[in-house]
């Protein structure tokens, strides 16, 4: 018999923890790792259709570390001490490591001090979308801890990193295209 892709377990309106146990599909912190996963996939279409080899190779990396960060926010709270640094939990060295792509970026390319209109080239499209994505996915994890699941402060700076990183990306992913500015 072939292997299903349904198990009818989340028929009731629940999911599945890490590590155990089931909350609603309406809860908080599932619609904040929701939200990394839809990060994930825009990514993808980022690395799908990018030319330079090494900005996809540093996509696929962060594609990789958003797996971490899901994990980290899906653990069944009580089940936490399961977790492994930078395979199912993120850790300070994952923050450091974005902050560092970061620095090294703008350095070659330093920021303008203008608001960017998106869309002067697919890739750089993309990626400025997936930093819309992570910062939404960002609010989510804020306001699940403030409704009180349990969030640790790495995902919280990883995912504020994250949309930085994106943004500086996405300006190399424009290369030498026009990036129009917000006022003329």
């Amino acid at each position: 018999m072939a292997s299903r892709i349904y198990t009818t377990t989340g028929d009731d309106g629940t999911t599945g923890l890490f590590h155990g146990g089931r909350v609603s599909k309406a809860d908080a912190v599932v619609d904040a790792y929701g939200a990394v996963d839809e990060l994930t996939a825009a990514l993808g279409v980022a690395r799908a259709g990018c030319d330079d080899a090494d900005l996809a190779t540093t996509i696929l990396d962060l594609q990789r570390e958003l797996f971490v960060v899901g994990a980290d926010l899906a653990t069944h709270p009580e089940r936490r001490d399961r977790l492994e640094a930078g395979t199912s939990r993120v850790d300070a060295g994952m923050v450091t490591r974005l902050e560092r792509l970061i620095d090294a970026e703008l350095e070659v390319r330093p920021l303008r001090p203008v608001f960017l209109v998106p869309g002067s080239t697919p890739t750089e499209a993309a990626l400025d979308l997936a930093r819309t994505v992570a910062r939404r996915a960002e609010r989510l994890v804020v306001g699940a801890a403030e409704r009180g699941a349990f969030v640790s402060d790495d995902v919280r700076r990883y995912l504020n990193r994250l949309s930085d990183l994106l943004f500086v990306l996405a300006r190399r992913a424009a290369g030498g295209a026009d990036e129009p500015a917000s006022r003329h």
